[in-house]
């Protein structure tokens, strides 16, 4: 399925992105008052980071994912799970049942929808107050290592904007009209991979490659600089997860 942010491209190198932080999503579901077994829809599931923490939760997983080649790794990953399902849809339209879910989350993807819709979309889907989460990995920017490639994109890109992805999401979800009172949960997590698989992974962020696709294999190659001067075979890099989180009024 085609959308305005497609993913085909920068599929192998997601593989790469970091899992989120287990202590913000254990709160989100205890927030949710979910248990194995109950249903929930994850939206823009991509390569199942998030679609696996679920699963592994006990919770029944209809995972819908837009991009053939990021929905086929998602497959992949979650083969051994039974209690995953992959299907073909947009934030905006899910191809779901009315009022089935207790749970409908949007793992680094509600940026990427028209979010007022995808909010009415989710209002459409979830049982009567059933939950609404949208998450995204942050990267800390007070790390030396983030600082210098911050240097890199803002060289190449003057007017680098990160989109909605690091905005509070507490007003678009509250002018809805559709959940209660917004719950914001975060959590640390340290990511530990080659340095080979961390240059990969920048390969996958479209929020800077849509800015500059004129320019991207530059960034990259300059990323590549910054942590091949390192020498280091692994690198360490600090992410916060971020959760915004709410009830269905009805």
């Amino acid at each position: 399925m085609k959308t305005e942010w497609d993913y085909t491209n920068l599929a192998e190198a997601y593989l790469h992105r970091p899992e989120y932080a287990s202590t913000a999503i254990l709160e989100m579901l205890v927030c949710a008052g979910v248990k194995p077994g109950d249903e929930v829809c994850d939206v823009g599931a991509g390569a199942a980071h998030l679609t696996l923490e679920l699963a592994k939760f006990g919770l029944n997983v209809w995972a819908v994912e837009p991009n053939d080649a990021m929905r086929s790794n998602g497959v992949k990953r979650t083969e051994k799970y039974s209690n995953v399902q992959w299907f073909e849809g947009v934030g905006e339209d899910t191809g779901m049942d009315s009022s089935k879910y207790d749970l409908v989350t949007f793992g680094s993807s509600f940026n990427v929808c028209d979010r007022k819709q995808a909010l009415i979309e989710t209002s459409r889907i979830l049982k009567p107050r059933g939950w609404f989460a949208c998450m995204w990995n942050h990267r800390n920017l007070d790390n030396p290592v983030q600082q210098a490639i911050e240097a890199v994109i803002k060289r190449h890109i003057a007017d680098y904007s990160y989109g909605t992805r690091r905005e509070d999401q507490t007003n678009i979800i509250d002018q809805s009209g559709l959940f209660g009172p917004v719950k914001f949960i975060s959590g640390r997590i340290e990511h530990h991979l080659n340095a080979e698989d961390f240059i990969e992974g920048w390969k996958s962020h479209g929020t800077v490659y849509r800015q500059s696709p004129d320019v991207f294999e530059q960034i990259i190659a300059e990323i590549r600089q910054v942590v091949e001067q390192l020498n280091q075979e692994t690198i360490t890099v600090p992410y916060t997860t971020r959760i915004w989180m709410a009830q269905k009024k009805r």
